[in-house]
């Protein structure tokens, strides 16, 4: 995080204020900076204080996609000054937490160091705040902030069903350390988990598409193999089995699909013990076996921003301890050895970043684009007045054309009594219909209604050289 020389709770409206850039910042973008530090001040205020040289690294100049380094002075003119840690725009203030919920959150807690906090996350918690969700991981994490310092974030989720190891970042800098490193690949997820059944194959991949569910408004997810869905890899080991009637596996998700390894394993026919949601009926085994979702994230190993090797293992609950005990596992026979991964290209981490910022994009454009329409479409419908004629149509001629001389006849539709040049607009078709030409025909159609207009025969039309057309007379 970065450091105000002067401290980061007391900056001043009226003097200019100097930051260093911290370690936690080495490489982000400028306005990045200021959304995690400064969050009152907009990206539009930081454009403008970039564009009129307001705003200094190390003394020069900075626009808001210059890359920080860690050491530089940052210069921000006086105003927006809110400390760290205050909520930003938009951001309602948080409630103070109960001892109840400061007890739960430090008992969750199984390691924690100065760039992440490790949890072991109980069952039927939720890792973020939903429709009817007030109780979450999310809404606990002021009791791992320190005072002035930035609120502890998120990396990754669990299902609410899903226990075990959740990885949290204590400052920005770590968050998107760490979410680099999710994105990447390179950090191995181990889940334990009790299925229906014992699988064929004792070590499979299991390379299904998974999409939303069709009328489940996104709570569901199924295999699409149609060329919709997104890919999924799913690696599972069987360590031991109970006779026929159940398996206790180990599972390794390489993609991060919602509910991949509910949806993978249920579609090869052995569902997770207590996963109802995908197992149906079948996921449920008869007797003492708790009826609890049997999913557990056993171990996390991933790099951390010091250059150690962050490994962390989560003790099973109490209702999978128990399940396991009833089955004749045991715990010390789980615990394989991990395979290496190798580490994706640079590359090819930036085309999926790319892709995934282009999406994001292409989502929030369509958003806007139905919003645009309603709106015409309500304001179009509201203002329209009933008068026989179309609102807002074009007159017909050509604006500041000379009118010819009055003709009596008829009155032509849509026109002002008139003249030469304005039966010969107003027989113009405003779009080209079928079977009608333009060009030498349309000038002919124009003349024959000048002449009906004028109550006159239309003039026999004479070839080039004067002689008559057709046969003589």
């Amino acid at each position: 995080m970065s450091a105000v020389k002067k401290g980061q709770g007391a900056l001043s409206d009226v003097n200019v204020r100097q930051f260093t850039i911290g370690k936690d910042d080495e490489g982000a973008r400028l306005d990045r900076w200021f959304k995690r530090h400064l969050p009152q001040v907009g990206f539009a205020t930081v454009s403008r204080w970039a564009r009129t040289g307001q705003i200094r690294l190390d003394g020069k100049r900075a626009d808001v996609d210059t890359r920080i380094e860690a050491g530089q002075i940052l210069r921000v003119p006086p105003g927006n000054a809110t400390p760290v840690g205050t909520p930003g725009k938009g951001e309602r203030p948080r409630a103070p937490l109960t001892d109840a919920q400061i007890e739960l959150a430090e008992s969750m807690v199984l390691e924690k160091d100065r760039a992440a906090i490790v949890l072991n996350k109980p069952p039927g918690l939720a890792t973020q705040g939903g429709s009817g969700t007030y109780e979450h991981v999310d809404g606990l994490l002021d009791a791992y902030a320190a005072e002035g310092a930035p609120r502890p974030r998120l990396v990754h989720r669990l299902d609410k069903d899903t226990s075990g190891v959740l990885l949290i970042a204590r400052t920005p800098g770590s968050a998107a350390y760490f979410s680099k490193r999710f994105s990447g690949r390179t950090a191995r997820k181990i889940y334990w988990a009790l299925v229906v059944g014992v699988p064929d194959v004792k070590d499979g991949l299991i390379e299904l598409p998974i999409a939303k569910q069709p009328g489940t408004g996104g709570e569901k997810m199924m295999v699409d193999e149609s060329g919709q869905g997104q890919s999924a890899r799913s690696r599972y080991r069987v360590i031991s089995r109970a006779g026929n009637a159940a398996a206790w596996v180990e599972l390794q998700p390489l993609t991060g699909r919602t509910h991949q390894l509910r949806v993978h394993m249920a579609a090869i026919g052995h569902p997770i013990v207590g996963d109802g949601k995908y197992g149906g009926q079948t996921a449920f085994l008869t007797g003492t076996i708790s009826r609890k979702m049997h999913l557990h994230a056993r171990r996390l190993r991933i790099e951390h921003p010091e250059g150690d090797l962050l490994d962390v293992t989560a003790p099973l609950p109490s209702h999978f301890e128990a399940s396991m005990a009833q089955l004749g596992f045991h715990e010390e026979d789980g615990d394989l050895a991990i395979d290496p991964i190798k580490p994706i290209p640079e590359k090819t981490m930036q085309k999926r970043a790319a892709k995934a910022h282009a999406k994001e994009y292409r989502k929030e454009r369509r958003g806007e684009r139905r919003k645009r329409a309603d709106g015409e479409k309500g304001a179009g419908s509201a203002g329209r007045t009933p008068t026989g004629k179309r609102a807002g149509a074009k007159p017909l001629g050509k604006p500041g054309a000379k009118a010819g001389p009055k003709v009596a006849g008829p009155k032509i539709a849509g026109t002002k009594s008139a003249g030469r040049g304005d039966a010969k607009t107003a027989a113009r078709p405003a779009a080209k219909p079928a079977g009608v030409k333009f060009g030498a025909a349309r000038a002919s159609v124009a003349k024959a209604a000048d002449a009906k207009a004028a109550g006159t025969r239309p003039a026999s039309r004479k070839p080039a050289g004067g002689a008559p057309r057709g046969k003589a007379r």
